[in-house]
């Protein structure tokens, strides 16, 4: 994967996986910042090519009094401001295809959700604007079916995609990662695993999803050995009191040794090579 695909990326080590990382949603300003200082910090000092995650709205919840955003245009100024006060590129879902045009002037890196990888005109609008599309697989989809997804990408006239794996559902309220999908779905593009949206426990009696934040170093680990491109980590310094996916966010005080631990990985693999 060459990571000079996306502008503004700090760091070029291909041997390394890189991160999508952040709170779910914005919720304002001054946690935005001081989330991706703290995330910058820790990248640096790994030498982990980063992007800031941050949803700039939240259109899938359960209940209709569930948070769902600050603002379109405020939450992706906010956006910008990171990217342009860190140097960092960004990311962030889009949930129309009116919101792809608007998005793409103040992110590097559109988000299609995975409910929504299967809705045509959604690629299609965001591989339209030149930025990089990353696709997160339906939890209802085969690793295999996301070979179309990126072909309508490349149908577009880009050849910018990424595929995220964010669990298969299992029942109705859990998630399973199924580590077989990791190398099919390389063979099509770039490819992240979501360790946090993985560990969800959806579809919960009182409306809020559910999740298990415990077994998140088990599953980056696992990502980490099967050689996964990436990894998608939510985290937040108050995840109990987040706006959104709080019960299966990283605290962000855990961030710097479970990167570290991923690294050690990393490189110990690549030596077997």
């Amino acid at each position: 994967m060459n990571l000079n695909d996306v502008p503004k990326l700090m760091h070029t080590n291909s041997d390394n996986f890189f991160l999508l990382a952040g709170p779910c949603a914005i919720e304002g300003e001054d946690m935005a910042l001081r989330i991706a200082e703290k995330i910058i910090s820790i990248t640096n000092n790994l030498h982990i090519p980063y992007v800031f995650k941050g949803s700039f709205k939240k259109a899938n919840r359960s209940r209709i009094d569930s948070f769902t955003g600050i603002g379109d245009e405020k939450a992706l100024k906010i956006l910008r401001k990171v990217s342009e006060t860190f140097e960092t590129p960004t990311v962030t879902d889009i949930h129309e295809v009116s919101d792809a045009k608007m998005a793409a002037e103040y992110v590097d890196i559109l988000q299609i959700p995975a409910f929504l990888v299967r809705q045509t005109d959604l690629v299609v609008a965001a591989a339209e604007t030149g930025k990089v599309v990353n696709l997160k697989k339906g939890q209802f989809m085969s690793p295999e079916a996301m070979k179309h997804a990126v072909q309508k990408v490349k149908d577009s006239g880009s050849d910018k995609a990424w595929i995220t794996d964010r669990g298969t559902m299992f029942g109705y309220q859990d998630m399973i990662v199924d580590f077989r999908g990791i190398p099919t779905m390389r063979q099509y593009a770039p490819t992240i695993l979501d360790v946090t949206h993985s560990l969800q426990q959806p579809n919960q009696s009182v409306g809020v999803t559910g999740g298990r934040p415990d077994m998140i170093e088990t599953i980056a680990r696992a990502g980490v050995v099967n050689n996964v491109d990436g990894l998608f980590i939510e985290t937040h310094f108050d995840p109990a009191n987040a706006k959104s996916d709080g019960a299966n966010m990283l605290h962000l005080d855990n961030l710097e040794s479970l990167l570290s631990n991923l690294v050690a990985i990393r490189k110990t693999i690549n030596s077997l090579k």
